[in-house]
């Protein structure tokens, strides 16, 4: 817990990245690329982060689950 504070207060800015890795289906996939298949790797840290190729930007977990929840419960209610 200490550690994630003192990484979210002082840790990587994940400014300069790999070119986007995308895994085979059958092989085993890291946890950043569960998400969509494809995945960057921050030079500085070596942090692995979501990748979307049509967006062409790099995933944010709490935003993309921020943004479907209310659809899906609407959809649910009806």
């Amino acid at each position: 817990m200490i550690a994630k504070l003192f990484d979210a207060v002082f840790g990587c800015w994940h400014s300069r990245y790999s070119f986007p890795i995308t895994t085979r289906r059958g092989s085993s996939r890291s946890q950043a690329a569960t998400r969509t298949g494809t995945y960057v790797v921050c030079l500085d840290c070596g942090k692995e982060l979501p990748y979307d190729w049509k967006q062409m930007k790099i995933v944010d977990a709490p935003a993309t689950t921020r943004a479907h929840a209310p659809a899906l419960a609407t959809k649910e209610a009806a």
